[in-house]
């Protein structure tokens, strides 16, 4: 017998601005507890040590959690220069301690330049990819190093906002990355450029994909809220399940043809023939009514069922 889900079903998209100490899965835990919903799922994790922005997805906005996981990040960072952890971060065993006295604002800039554009990484041990199911970090805590290929990833931009010099340098940057980009790999690999180890001492990622920090929320205020509310009354919080991916074209589709494109059946759909290209993915809704999920435009410019909500 199937196992009956606990919670409510409840759609969209809640905007979290994550605390520090907190793992992603703890604050997807949380907000699920707090909503009383069946279903969540963060898109694209924060380690423990990183603030900020974290999309959190609830019930059938799961299925577009991807396209929110492709976006590109911003981040503001602080790297803390002639110290080199396991991790990258503050919270990793410290490997090596030069020192970094005589490092000066000047020869931050110039490296900073040379990490711009597109580049090479070799993901963190310590990150959540997984090797045969186990992720890395895991692995790493048990003292077992698996060989990383290098991928590729864009820094669109990346600023130095200060420079504070000493025995252990400090420098805060601005960051702009494409998805699959590891700020800690960033700050050991420009450490390593400037000879002297680094890693990174605060993260906070202050834009994911469409979505800033200035419209979300702290768990401290979801808590407040919900002691004086029933979970349904904190719907409104929610962002539409379509809101992280508004980049995308809109297709409206007439009654009877949302029909058969609920059934999963590709539908002609004249508005993508005339304004997209074969293989483009588009927003589909039922003309005058509720979002129906996403298309891929075919040849023939009809529109194929790829992600659909289920009503």
């Amino acid at each position: 017998m199937a196992r009956r889900r606990k919670g409510r079903p409840v759609d969209g998209i809640l905007l979290l601005n994550k605390p520090l100490g907190m793992s992603s899965n703890g604050a997807v835990q949380k907000v699920k507890y707090l909503f009383f919903a069946a279903k969540a799922g963060h898109t694209g994790s924060l380690d423990p040590l990183a603030t900020g922005v974290l999309p959190i997805c609830l019930g059938e906005a799961t299925k577009f959690t991807q396209f929110l996981l492709d976006a590109d990040k911003h981040y503001r960072a602080t790297f803390r220069f002639g110290i080199a952890t396991a991790s990258g971060d503050a919270d990793g065993e410290i490997v090596s301690e030069n020192g970094a006295s005589a490092l000066t604002e000047l020869q931050v800039e110039s490296v900073l330049s040379d990490f711009r554009g597109d580049l090479s990484q070799v993901p963190s041990m310590y990150s959540a990819l997984k090797h045969q199911g186990q992720p890395l970090y895991k692995l790493a805590r048990e003292g077992i190093e698996i060989e990383r290929e290098a991928r590729p990833v864009t820094i669109y931009s990346l600023e130095l906002l200060a420079f504070r010099p000493g025995e252990f340098a400090e420098a805060d940057v601005e960051i702009h990355c494409s998805k699959g980009t590891y700020v800690r790999t960033l700050a050991e690999d420009i450490g390593s450029a400037l000879g002297c180890g680094a890693y990174v001492s605060k993260l906070h990622r202050n834009v994911a994909g469409p979505f800033d920090e200035s419209d979300t929320i702290t768990v401290a205020e979801l808590e407040a809220l919900r002691e004086e509310h029933l979970a349904e009354e904190m719907d409104h919080l929610l962002k539409p399940m379509d809101a992280g991916i508004k980049h995308l074209m809109a297709v409206d589709l007439s009654e009877d043809t949302a029909f058969y494109f609920r059934q999963g059946q590709p539908v002609m759909a004249p508005q993508a023939y005339r304004e997209s290209e074969e293989g483009d993915i588009v927003r589909v809704f039922e003309e005058e009514g509720p979002f129906l999920g996403v298309g891929e435009v075919t040849d023939d410019g009809r529109v194929a069922p790829k992600r659909l909500v289920v009503f």
